[in-house]
Order: structure tokens, then sequence, then C-alpha cells
């Protein structure tokens, strides 16, 4: 194949460059560790790329801070400080609730995280990030808290060129079927590995 001739054309009506730069909303999901590992790996090229960078913690607490957590804010700390990069804005929506839910809990957890939601929708309203990582959000569409149409419209009708990383286990199936790119955590000689699916998806 002659360099830069691509072998098949996508019937989809755009231009190499409107193909690259179009919006993507790309789903991690699946059992084995490195989701948001992932993720933060695309948030970390898009914040140098000059795009502002919004992360949504669904399910880790709110008093707990991990190492992506401490290197975005340094990042946002320089970009402040020398305009390389972009703003960076970390979000937790919760006060401790994660995987294993707790009786009594349930109310104050489902209404942390739709205010949570409704806030992602008026960001995305407003278009304040480049890129948005929604960490653990799949958990809450599981439990019922959001509704999963509510989201997959929400994405759907976004303005401008937003990208959007969505990490967790069990991905509702709409919500994958909305995607552009949806990768599975899988196990491989006993090394945790993201899979994408499928292979011809743009950015893989």
């Amino acid at each position: 194949m002659p360099q830069g001739v691509p072998t098949t054309i996508p019937e989809d009506g755009l231009t190499t460059r409107q193909r690259r730069n179009r919006p993507l909303l790309i789903v991690h999901t699946g059992e084995m560790k490195g989701k948001s590992t992932a993720a933060f790996g695309l948030a970390l090229r898009a914040w140098n790329q000059g795009w502002p960078i919004g992360v949504f913690q669904f399910v880790k607490s709110a008093k707990w801070r991990v190492g992506e957590e401490a290197a975005f804010q340094a990042l946002g700390r320089l970009h402040d400080e020398t305009g390389e990069g972009a703003a960076v804005a970390w979000h937790k929506m919760g006060e401790g609730w994660s995987w294993i839910q707790r009786p009594g809990s349930e109310v104050d957890h489902a209404a942390d995280a739709r205010e949570g939601w409704e806030q992602i929708k008026r960001d995305l309203a407003a278009e304040r990030y480049g890129c948005y990582v929604l960490d653990e959000f799949t958990y809450p569409i599981k439990w019922g808290w959001i509704e999963v149409g509510d989201v997959v419209q929400t994405f759907a009708e976004r303005p401008g060129g937003q990208h959007i990383i969505v990490t967790g286990r069990d991905a509702a199936p709409e919500l994958i079927d909305a995607a552009e790119e949806a990768r599975y955590a899988a196990a491989a000689r006993g090394v945790d590995v993201l899979q994408s699916v499928p292979e011809e998806s743009p950015g893989t």
C-alpha cells in the first residue's frame, strides 16, 4: 500500500481531518484493572494538546487522594504559572461510597451521583472542557441512580469537540453501543491489558 493512502474509506462523508478531529465517546470497561489508568493516559495527551481537562470521580472517596489526582493537579498549577498545557479541574462525586453499598446510604449517594451528573450536563452545554474523564461512572448507571437513556442522549447531543472517556465495570450495553470506541480490560498471560474492540475503532 502506498504510504499515506488508505485501503478502505469509510462511507461517512467526512474528510480524514474531520474524522480525526471529531469528538469521541470512549468507554473503558471489563473485569480487570487498568481502565482508569488508560483513561488518564488519554487525558494526559489531551492536556498536552491544550484541551482543558475535567475529571469526575464517581466512586472513590472524597478523602482519598490518588496518584493521578496529585499529578493532574500539578499539571493544572503548571498551566496556571506558565500557560503550558491546559487547565485541570478534579471533582469527587461522593463521600466515601464505593462498589460496596452500605445499608441506609443509598439515598444520599444516589442524590450525590445525580447532582454530579447534572453538573456534567451543565459543563457539556457550556463546552467547559475539551476532555472529560468520568471515572467509575458505570456504577451509578448500573445501580439505577442515573438513567442510561439520559446519558446516551446527552452525549449524542453535546456541542463542539468535547471528548468523553467513561470508566468502570459492567458498562450498560446502550452506552457501549453509543461509543465510538469501547475497550475491555481482560487478562492475558497473567497481565492486565486493555483490548480495543473493534480493532478498526478510531483512535486506536
